[in-house]
């Protein structure tokens, strides 16, 4: 027999006649939709959680396909260039910070540069950077606590690396993995974005996001799948528009067919230096 509850919940604003909200996933925190979506919506809804692991890791695997040689995008020679890029990497992108950081990093090659750099000069230097007054600020008082506190030199240790001024969990992670490699998952705007549409979590928050694909995924796989999803997401699985009609990760993803599945359609829309090999996996 329906109760009143459940006859509120089929008139929910989440959905129409059938499906309606009824709880959360008690895992993941998504909502769970009982009906109305077909077959694919069960399917995930009923995953279990060793069915999710099973999943992510697989789908990991794929993502090793599709992208063998990933890499930090960010370029870089030792520990300090790699912390400095990034901190100058907030709001910009890579390619911008890359055009940037040669110059930069042969006027101020240790922390010592930075602790005692003319503001003004370093200002100018980052300004294509964007938000460069506190980039600058960040930089310089991240010298002049590497020289007074480590002795110069970035240290490999999450708990100090965000001690650090301008450095936070998501830059601690990429210092540590691809400089000093030290598995860490970099939970950046891309990849949060993705791993949610994949259902593997509904947090939003960072560190949450983090714990929670850290319990999916091995360790050692940490850092080359933080590359992998970014990769995906600036290539195939755009905010917008994503290129599902090519994707390879296509049957394993819940959230298939929010962007065209026509696969000359979703072709169109793939971006980078792998397109040819992506579309090659695809059967173009």
């Amino acid at each position: 027999m329906e109760t009143a509850n459940n006859q509120d919940t089929r008139r929910s604003k989440h959905g129409q006649g059938l499906s309606g909200i009824t709880n959360c996933h008690p895992l993941r925190g998504y909502p769970v939709v009982v009906a109305g979506k077909g077959k694919r919506n069960r399917k995930w809804d009923r995953e279990t959680p060793l069915g999710l692991v099973r999943r992510a890791r697989r789908m990991n695997r794929t993502l090793a396909t599709a992208f063998p040689h990933v890499y930090c995008e960010l370029d870089f020679t030792n520990p300090l260039e790699l912390t400095v890029a990034t901190i100058l990497s907030a709001q910009c992108t890579d390619k911008r910070v890359n055009l940037t950081t040669p110059a930069l990093f042969r006027e101020y090659p240790t922390a010592l540069a930075y602790a005692q750099a003319d503001r003004t000069e370093l200002e100018e230097m980052i300004r294509p950077t964007g938000f460069y007054r506190n980039k600058a600020n960040s930089l310089i008082n991240l010298g002049q606590q590497l020289v007074t506190r480590f002795d110069g030199e970035v240290p490999d240790k999450l708990e100090d690396l965000v001690t650090l001024p301008g450095i936070g969990r998501k830059t601690a992670n990429v210092v540590l993995g691809n400089a000093f490699d030290i598995p860490g998952i970099t939970v950046d705007t891309h990849f949060g974005r993705l791993v949610r549409r994949w259902r593997w979590t509904a947090e939003e928050d960072p560190v949450k996001v983090e714990k929670v694909v850290g319990d999916l995924i091995e360790r050692k796989e940490w850092t080359l799948l933080s590359h992998r999803v970014i990769f995906h997401g600036r290539r195939v699985c755009h905010a917008r528009r994503p290129a599902c009609g090519v994707c390879v990760l296509a049957s394993d993803c819940p959230s298939f067919g929010e962007g065209p599945t026509d696969p000359l359609e979703a072709a169109a829309l793939v971006r980078g230096p792998e397109t040819e090999h992506l579309l090659a996996l695809a059967g173009l």
